[in-house]
């Protein structure tokens, strides 16, 4: 019984991890797939933005599924155990980090003078 409930919540958390990575993908892409010619220096900041936020969503929620699925296959293994718990916590790094990104943008805005 006790492996059984490993892999249910494995499997959940493969679940949401996929559904978590099909609105980051559509989030990041709703205006079309189009990032605008940058025409000013606020464009180039925001596209930046745009991919960082992007990229990070992309990789933490990589690490997020291979976490779980290390602890699905790992059966109750000590050390597969902690494998996949590396990798869950590097997804909520990415995650934060993600998060984080927009903060990251307005003080490089401040740093190099440009105003919205």
């Amino acid at each position: 019984m006790h492996r059984t409930t490993h892999k249910t919540r494995a499997a959940l958390l493969l679940a949401a991890s996929a559904a978590l990575a099909v609105f980051a993908a559509t989030r990041a892409r709703a205006d079309g797939g189009q990032i605008a010619p940058a025409a000013s220096l606020n464009d180039v900041i925001g596209n930046i933005r745009t991919w960082l936020v992007g990229v990070l969503t992309v990789l933490a929620t990589t690490f997020l599924t291979i976490g779980g699925v290390r602890y699905l296959i790992a059966g109750g293994d000590p050390g597969g155990v902690e494998k996949a718990k590396t990798a869950m916590k590097s997804a909520a790094v990415g995650y934060g980090l993600a998060v984080l990104a927009p903060v990251v943008v307005a003080v490089l805005q401040t740093i190099v003078g440009s105003k919205k």
